[in-house]
């Protein structure tokens, strides 16, 4: 099982122009609304056409703008889950499964395919009912059913969560990762949610602006970006503009600080990033084990919080007047109430100078 994309199209506010291969993997799509994600599964599933380029799916030519090939969306055998599912209201569950099955397949076997899938995703029961009788995850799993009723060569999600409520979305993420596991073959999943990516993804193309920007596994996707849109998309929240300040050091010129790092510097840096909860607190700074050079004095400037955890804005002490703050995570359950931050205070805190991201771009 194989995917390949190299398509580029005009679009109002940029120009889409993304090329990637998959196989028999999960490849997750994150990035901001609008930067081209969905567009791309519409292309790959033939509700948009590209302006040039070729898709190519297990060996078959989907769209070729040189040989003027372009299937139609049945004739490509692709299963693409939208946000509001699409089911038809007029249909009964029953039959909104047997909808995507192609009518050269025969009854018996058409029905033995709905069966399948209302096993599968515990249907049955609702055989009769029409959509607008069916809950949310309901109606999501019926959806579900009609992909895999008609044994399509990929499929593609496009966020199928967004309009679920919390309890009810981690519940069919688990039926979700069940599913996946089952299927053989490429799937591509449209998220902004880094979280959500990460449980289900085995690699991670970020979009912006209609590009792919970086693509690679998950957890390297995560642990190592190497742009400025993946550090932000992967759940940083602390991100500077940056240039190398020497041998081993980083001025981050956003927080009015230079920083020791571990890692090899690029001499055209241009951004650092650094994750609120790698931020430390010392409480005795002269002895504290660490690189004295990465030991800031703070002032508090804001708290939020949350049930479990304050959140705690900084400005380096005597640089107050910069406009950006750094973002600091404190545990409310390690913490006593009496001793967490409050604005206004003084605070020391630990810049670990191996868990800096330093890119390029």
């Amino acid at each position: 099982m194989s995917l390949v994309v190299d398509i580029r199209k005009k679009l109002a506010l940029f120009d889409l122009e993304v090329s990637f291969e998959a196989g028999n993997e999960t490849l997750g799509f994150l990035g901001a609304s609008g930067c081209g994600k969905s567009m791309t599964l519409r292309c790959v599933a033939g509700v948009e056409t590209p302006d040039e380029g070729k898709i190519i799916l297990n060996g078959q030519v989907l769209f070729d703008s040189a040989a003027k090939v372009n299937l139609t969306p049945q004739q490509r055998k692709t299963a693409l889950l939208f946000q509001n599912y699409q089911l038809f209201p007029n249909l009964t569950v029953e039959q909104n499964i047997a909808a995507g099955i192609d009518l050269s397949v025969a009854v018996s076997v058409r029905k033995e395919l709905v069966a399948q899938q209302m096993r599968r995703f515990s249907l049955e029961g609702y055989e009769r009912s029409y959509p607008l009788q069916l809950s949310g995850g309901q109606q999501q799993r019926v959806a579900l059913a009609r992909m895999l009723a008609a044994q399509p060569g990929i499929l593609m999600l496009d966020e199928p969560f967004a309009a679920l409520d919390a309890h009810l979305k981690s519940q069919l993420e688990q039926e979700l990762l069940d599913l996946f596991d089952a299927y053989e073959g490429s799937i591509l999943y449209v998220s902004h949610d880094i979280d959500e990516a990460f449980r289900f993804c085995d690699r991670i193309a970020v979009v912006g602006e209609g590009r792919i920007r970086e693509i690679g596994p998950t957890q390297q996707i995560v642990s190592r970006p190497g742009t400025l849109d993946t550090i932000k998309l992967s759940g940083c929240k602390n991100t500077s503009a940056a240039r190398k300040a020497g041998e081993g050091l980083v001025e981050a010129l956003d927080w009015g600080i230079t920083l020791a790092t571990t890692d090899p510097i690029p001499d055209d840096l241009a951004y650092v990033g650094v994750r609120a909860f790698y931020i430390k607190r010392v409480d005795e700074p002269e002895t504290f084990d660490g690189d004295p050079r990465n030991i800031i004095p703070c002032v508090v400037d804001r708290i939020s919080d949350s049930r479990f955890e304050r959140t705690v804005m900084v400005k380096a002490q005597g640089y107050e007047g910069f406009t950006q703050r750094i973002q600091w995570k404190v545990d409310k359950l390690a913490v006593p109430a009496d001793q967490l931050p409050e604005r206004g205070d003084r605070v020391v805190l630990y810049f670990d100078p191996g868990k800096l991201y330093l890119v390029t771009e």
